[in-house]
């Protein structure tokens, strides 16, 4: 195990969520068990994530299973250390997804395969030679083996019955993929997620009329996995805005995915007081309309006080589940790209009750809601830069070939407080993000 992920004895000095731990190294029996927010489980009917059983995260976990990392390698040697067990991993400081084995940030040369180069490749599947095929040969091959060595740094399983927190105001991950995949009763707490971009985005000739770069990676994934609480974190791309990124084949060149996503038959997830920023493809619930073997009767999934600010549009964009979305403050100012903000897709069952909307002078309130397959969605008690405002009938009456139905057909029950829509704002702005005290 490497030195610096160390059991330590810890002084009650508290700072956002975790205590910091302050003191020389001792023997894992002699290391008392953290109390506080690193213990936290998450409230008896608080969202999906409390229903059929409760999410405890590492809460049970014994001083063995108690660790503190600086890096990658040691978030890695922390999880493999203690398997299922219950455990409590605290992050302190920054994280690079993108390191070396000293935990050194690389960039994407540290990656690059036979031969791959960026020029090369543009030079090999430019449209007005290579036409509308998919792209193969000798440089899709060594731009796939590039992308591998990356995905194999950047991709990050976290394993059952963990509590992820961040130690302090400002820990933070940076370039990695948080993968909360095939497992259950995890916890994540208190961190930035910022900037998980790919290196090597694929050209795809067939996406859409003049074709796209599709990119990989989410800063967090929840996939085929149950009783999952995400809590007090942050979540933006970092300096690597999307808009500024350079165009090439007359395209934007994609390096981001979605900033969190919750796909592949997950279940029972409650997201509460997170901000999530500047970013396109914001949130899915839900990858695909053809899922519906694994999907159907799961995608059960809350989100409340969070702060959407700035974002493009998916968020978040549903599928299959029934989603309760409610005391959330979505913001898009007059400068920012704005597409929409709930995707009502394939067999969705959409509640957005008690949410804020602040906006634009020139925001079109008919956008909010964008129809991508016929469902039912709930949406009461929404106010729109203070006014209350009927989310459906604006948007059925501006987007007349696009008509949505009313009645999601079922009533949420698991809500610890709902709070009046016009004091949400202000709520979540003091209470969102990682550092706010949870």
């Amino acid at each position: 195990m490497p030195a610096r992920m160390r059991h330590a004895r810890a002084l009650a000095l508290v700072t956002g969520c975790a205590s910091l731990a302050l003191a020389v190294s001792v023997p894992a029996q002699a290391a008392p068990r953290p109390t506080g927010t690193e213990r936290a489980v998450l409230p008896a009917g608080d969202g999906w994530a409390a229903a059929e059983g409760s999410t405890t995260g590492g809460s049970a976990a014994t001083p063995e299973h108690v660790y503190t990392v600086t890096d990658r390698a040691e978030l890695l040697a922390a999880f493999e250390d203690a398997g299922d067990a219950p455990k409590i991993v605290r992050i302190a400081g920054t994280v690079h997804g993108n390191a070396d084995a000293a935990g050194e940030p690389v960039d994407c040369a540290a990656y690059e395969s036979d031969g791959y180069t960026l020029e090369k490749y543009l030079a090999a599947y430019d449209p007005a030679t290579w036409g509308k095929e998919p792209v193969s040969g000798p440089l899709e091959d060594a731009r796939a083996a590039s992308a591998a060595r990356q995905s194999a740094a950047v991709n990050v399983r976290v394993p059952s019955n963990t509590t992820l927190i961040g130690v302090g105001k400002d820990a933070t991950v940076i370039g990695a993929s948080l993968q909360v995949k095939d497992v259950s009763n995890v916890i994540v707490r208190n961190l930035t997620f910022e900037d998980t971009y790919d290196c090597f985005p694929q050209w795809d000739p067939t996406d859409g009329d003049k074709g796209a770069w599709n990119s990989e990676y989410d800063n967090l994934v929840v996939s085929n996995s149950r009783h999952v609480w995400v809590d007090h974190n942050t979540f933006h791309d970092g300096d690597r805005h999307d808009a500024d990124q350079p165009r090439h084949y007359g395209e934007l060149y994609q390096q981001h995915d979605g900033l969190f996503d919750i796909v592949r038959g997950a279940d029972l997830v409650t997201v509460s007081w997170n901000v999530l920023r500047n970013h396109d493809k914001t949130m899915l619930i839900g990858n695909s309309d053809s899922a519906g073997a694994t999907d159907r009767g799961r995608l059960r999934v809350t989100l409340h006080h969070n702060l959407f600010q700035d974002v493009k549009e998916r968020a978040p964009r549903v599928r299959f589940g029934k989603v309760d979305s409610y005391n959330n403050h979505f913001v898009a100012t007059a400068d920012s790209a704005y597409g929409y903000t709930y995707g009502i897709g394939a067999e969705s069952q959409l509640v957005a009750e008690h949410n804020a909307f602040t906006t634009g002078p020139r925001f079109d309130a008919a956008t909010i809601l964008k129809k991508w397959k016929e469902a039912p969605v709930s949406a009461e008690n929404n106010y729109v830069n203070g006014r209350r405002t009927d989310l459906i009938a604006v948007h059925n009456a501006g987007v007349p070939d696009e008509q949505l139905t009313r009645g999601a057909d079922w009533t949420p029950t698991l809500r610890t407080r709902t709070d009046d829509p016009r004091a949400v704002p202000a709520l979540v702005g003091r209470g969102a993000g990682a550092g706010k005290g949870c």
